[in-house]
């Protein structure tokens, strides 16, 4: 079969490697749809690495994806020949602590797809799932919306962290797809007030739409001193989505004392700081949010209810042969891109 994979930065050729197959009873056959690029498939693509996940060439990334069943293990039972379903690219022991504790997320042994040393990504016309990994959707949900489920997991598990998200007033740093994502939760939740900040006003016009009650770039004014013109009694949670030391910073002196700073996005640098001082004086928690935890599902649920409207995300689409391209407008937040998704068919150029 065909799949992409990076060959050096910035990099991307197509492939002839083997088909996958169905080793286990549990296993699932999948003919891959759509998939999308993530903000993690970037920073592997411009820099070769996350921390100390470096990757070694010839690499195949990607892991939001959804696709049609083509065949099935004998012991399947969640899916059958035929079925559209969002993927959990998270690929879990089942028997280690972590798992037993109800955290397969931070499994001792996960596999990932699209994680260097872990596994290849999705970036191919078929793969091979567990059974767990599937999540069958409605038939006229498309699969750009089913390959949405991911990210949109990610952005639920976060809100579950609030121990009460109803009447609350969060903010949310950084709105491309994760930030949007714990947007749509934070609403789902019955949150009160959601204050958005991003440096790309094609984000900040698309938080505004979903339900944003303030944006601002912090390339051009002050947020700090905006939300809190708003909110003089600071926020519940902030959530920070960008990955920035100054977002992080932002955050801190947003907060209300005891509140909760959620770090979901992923930091270029291998360290970040904190003001011992402020963090100290306000007791504030800080809980960082690896992916999700069982929320597969209730994403699915929140889409296919009509709870979550995540249309607006899908900004651009390309066909297999231009990943590189969409992988380059997505590296460059060109042409105001907020989720490009990437088409595959049987007839792969």
């Amino acid at each position: 079969m065909k799949a992409m994979v990076l060959t050096g930065l910035k990099q991307m050729d197509v492939m002839e490697v083997p088909d996958p197959h169905i080793g286990r009873d549990a296993d699932v056959l999948i003919r891959v749809g759509v998939v999308g690029v993530c903000g993690s498939d970037v920073h592997y693509y411009v820099s070769g690495r996350i921390g100390s996940q470096i990757v070694k060439y010839p690499y195949r990334v990607g892991h939001e994806f959804a696709g049609i069943v083509e065949d099935t293990g004998k012991g399947v039972k969640r899916v059958k020949r035929g079925d559209r379903v969002a993927v959990d690219p998270a690929i879990s022991c089942g028997e280690c602590d972590q798992c037993r504790a109800g955290r397969p997320h931070t499994c001792r042994t996960l596999r990932f797809l699209g994680c260097p040393g872990q596994a290849e990504g999705c970036l191919s016309e078929y793969i091979v799932m567990p059974e767990e990994c599937c999540f069958p959707v409605s038939q006229d949900m498309t699969l750009e919306k089913a390959a949405l489920v991911e990210p949109l997991s990610i952005g639920l598990y976060s809100t579950l962290f609030l121990e009460c998200t109803t009447g609350a007033c969060i903010g949310i740093l950084g709105c491309g797809p994760i930030g949007l994502s714990v947007l749509l939760s934070a609403i789902a939740g019955g949150a009160e007030k959601i204050y958005v900040t991003d440096k790309i006003d094609s984000r900040l016009n698309a938080a505004k739409g979903a339900g944003a009650c303030w944006t601002g770039n912090p390339d051009r004014q002050d947020v700090v001193a905006g939300v809190v013109a708003s909110e003089t009694g600071l926020l519940d949670a902030v959530f920070e989505c960008c990955g920035s030391q100054e977002a992080l910073d932002q955050a801190i002196q947003l907060l209300k004392p005891g509140g909760k700073l959620m770090i979901v996005g992923i930091p270029s640098e291998e360290k970040i700081s904190f003001s011992i001082d402020s963090i100290r004086r306000k007791e504030i928690c800080i809980q960082n949010v690896r992916r999700q935890n069982d929320c597969m599902q209730a994403a699915v649920d929140l889409i296919q209810s009509g709870r979550a409207d995540v249309d607006f995300m899908l900004t651009h689409s390309f066909p297999f042969k231009d990943t590189k391209k969409a992988f380059d407008v997505v590296a460059g937040y060109q042409e105001g891109v907020v989720k490009a998704m990437i088409i595959l068919d049987q007839n792969i150029e």
